[in-house]
């Protein structure tokens, strides 16, 4: 078992949902990552999700895309990334899984990258833009080495390949809430209660739910039907403003924000 299965399976044990922070590694940069996973952490957050900067994002949008560029610009390397993780994950009680795109993973080796992501303190990953025609191998080898392989289901993917997806995934599913983009939404489809408990129905593994997930009234919506939720852009949008004011204010923000909906999610 991954740590990931570990936790899911104490948090409903005890009857409890995920809340899952997503942020970018290295904006502005690793210094500040590392305090906000720490900050994130000493909230109580479930688990993390660690964006892996990358120049031609899949699906993330405005806010996320910016978020790279940031990190990418001061010349971030995938390599200051694991170095970072190493050093931080043993003094953190969420597992940490990474956002990375499988051009990265594929430019490295699926057996290699696995490997030292691993080494590096990552529990799993999410790769959004890996097909399941084409993830028989690297699911063989996050079975073997105990790494979850998140994939992700959306609100147009078949019902057929929903469950291709999730026979092929470990760890829990991301299920996309919106078709579409990252970001902020004042409202969620109102079909997506729907389709989760669907998808229930189809597997054993937990269902997470992200994209455009920001208010406590969202959360309220959503907890009753998945075993965890994403917040993404509203966090990523309060890291912007570090140039304009000091780190701990933004800290402050973040953690008084989280604190909210994980309130909610309760």
């Amino acid at each position: 078992m991954s740590a990931i299965d570990t936790l899911f399976q104490e948090l409903r044990q005890s009857g409890r949902k995920a809340f899952m922070p997503f942020v970018t590694a290295g904006d502005p940069d690793l210094d500040f990552t590392k305090d906000l996973l720490l900050t994130l952490d000493a909230n109580g957050c479930s688990l993390c999700e660690l964006g892996i900067p990358y120049s031609d994002p899949i699906a993330d949008g405005p806010v996320i895309q910016a978020s790279y560029t940031r990190a990418l610009e001061n010349q971030l390397k995938l390599l200051q990334i694991f170095e970072m993780t190493a050093d931080l994950t043993p003094r953190l009680q969420m597992p940490m899984v990474m956002m990375v795109s499988y051009a990265i993973v594929h430019r490295h080796g699926n057996a290699e990258f696995v490997t030292r992501a691993k080494q590096a303190g990552a529990a799993g990953m999410i790769v959004p833009d890996l097909l399941v025609e084409e993830s028989a191998e690297i699911s063989r080898i996050c079975t073997r080495e105990d790494f979850s392989l998140i994939q992700l289901v959306t609100p147009t993917t078949s019902r057929e390949r929903a469950v291709r997806i999730a026979e092929s995934s470990s760890g829990f599913i991301y299920f996309v809430s919106v078709t579409g983009i990252t970001g902020e939404r004042d409202q969620l489809p109102s079909e997506i209660v729907e389709n989760v408990g669907w998808l229930r129905e189809q597997t054993d593994l937990p269902i997470c739910v992200g994209f455009g997930i920001s208010k406590a009234e969202h959360v309220r919506v959503l907890a009753p039907v998945a075993d965890g939720l994403i917040v993404g852009s509203a966090i990523v949008r309060q890291i912007s403003q570090v140039p304009n004011g000091s780190r701990k204010e933004v800290l402050d923000g973040i953690s008084d924000y989280v604190s909210e909906l994980m309130t909610a999610l309760r």
